[in-house]
């Protein structure tokens, strides 16, 4: 009888470790950001970029950016954006957030766009004392589902 507990704990035992070590060197997928959204990201100083992307005309001739801006630092900053020779500047409060090209948010729209629907075009970031950064962002058209509300224009 005591054989039979002993071979069964040890069974128990060896089936308990043999399935809880399976993943010990499994990667694990937490580790990896990856980007979920239609749109790109980055960062600039103190500034992240989140969810970049450009809302065009079927022609690809107007373009309207939408993105996130937050401020991780305790000042406010100016933050220039630069697509071909257009530049706009916009305002992010300190530890704030700012949304560009929504109902709700300033609208950065650029003419000529000179990117087609469905391209990648070079957008810069930067404001003064931190090196900038370029992101390839998307360039979707507004008749796509859930972006008519973002057609530049509007």
């Amino acid at each position: 009888m005591k054989t039979r507990v002993a071979a069964s704990m040890a069974l128990a035992l060896g089936l308990a470790l043999g399935m809880s070590g399976c993943t010990l060197l499994t990667p694990q997928d937490t580790l990896h950001m990856q980007e979920t959204s239609n749109g790109v990201g980055g960062s600039v100083g103190h500034i992240d970029v989140r969810n970049a992307v450009i809302i065009s005309n079927s022609k690809g001739s107007v373009g309207n950016l939408v993105v996130t801006l937050v401020n991780n630092d305790d000042k406010a900053h100016y933050v220039s954006i630069v697509h071909g020779s257009t530049t706009k500047s916009v305002g992010i409060p300190a530890l704030g957030v700012k949304k560009l090209g929504s109902d709700e948010g300033k609208r950065v729209q650029f003419a000529p766009l000179g990117a087609k629907p469905g391209s990648l075009t070079n957008v810069y970031f930067t404001y003064s004392g931190a090196t900038g950064t370029q992101l390839q962002v998307p360039v979707l058209k507004s008749t796509f589902p859930g972006f008519e509300g973002y057609a530049p224009g509007k």
